[in-house]
């Protein structure tokens, strides 16, 4: 008999459940990463319920010469800002050290934008020897958190996890060298899609990802008086 499919009602809903898996880390006053646009809600209800600092984790490719859609690497946002490489694809194409920083200049560029349109003046808080718990609302090829758990071990945590609601287990087992701990409520074959696992999967809003880091910021200046 096949597992009943798991099905989450929308983003907050599944963060509010992977925040009773990740219970246990309360005590290490963790640092919550999220993915914009979609890891926001999600990652919102984790650090409610784990009394934690939320931020965003920004992540832009470096396109190829002549062929943006190519990556040849990619750059994390944070405070201390990563470049990750794609070796082999460097190696292929030789892209010179000068265009490779300047490509990391203007993708560091446009989050610097992003990140001003979500989070104004406020600096990225410091990822250097904390728990760090990196969260989307789902994971698909796994592209993106591959560079983002690579760019974020550079930056020294004390201990990195990456926690998502939905994800097909053979893109988690090419995760987990990446982290020293993978949480996934729910590893479905076939996986389908992302979308496939919730009941409503709407675009997150620009205005909904402000209005819940502005209202994680108030909750925990409140705890902290």
């Amino acid at each position: 008999m096949k597992p009943k499919p798991m099905l989450f009602h929308d983003r907050r809903d599944a963060g509010i459940h992977l925040a009773k898996t990740l219970a246990h880390h309360v005590s290490s006053r963790p640092l919550i990463l999220a993915l914009p646009r979609g890891g926001v809600p999600v990652a919102f209800e984790v650090a409610r319920a784990l009394h934690a600092d939320l931020d965003l984790l920004f992540v832009r490719k470096l396109g190829a010469p002549g062929y943006e859609e190519l990556g040849i690497g990619a750059v994390v946002d944070g405070a201390d800002p990563q470049l990750v490489l794609n070796e082999d694809v460097v190696r292929q194409l030789g892209p010179t050290p000068e265009y490779i920083r300047a490509e990391m200049r203007r993708q560091l560029a446009e989050i610097d934008r992003r990140r001003k349109a979500y989070l104004g003046d406020r600096d990225p808080l410091p990822v250097a020897g904390r728990t760090v718990i990196v969260v989307d609302d789902g994971i698909a090829t796994g592209g993106t958190i591959k560079a983002a758990l690579k760019g974020i071990s550079k930056a020294h945590p004390a201990r990195l996890i990456l926690a998502v609601p939905v994800a097909p287990a053979e893109v988690l087992a090419s995760l987990r060298d990446e982290c020293d701990e993978v949480i996934c409520l729910y590893e479905p074959y076939p996986f389908y899609a992302v979308g496939a696992h919730y009941v409503v999967f709407d675009q997150t809003s620009d205005a909904e990802v402000v209005r819940l880091l502005d209202a994680a910021r108030q909750e925990r200046s409140s705890q902290s008086a």
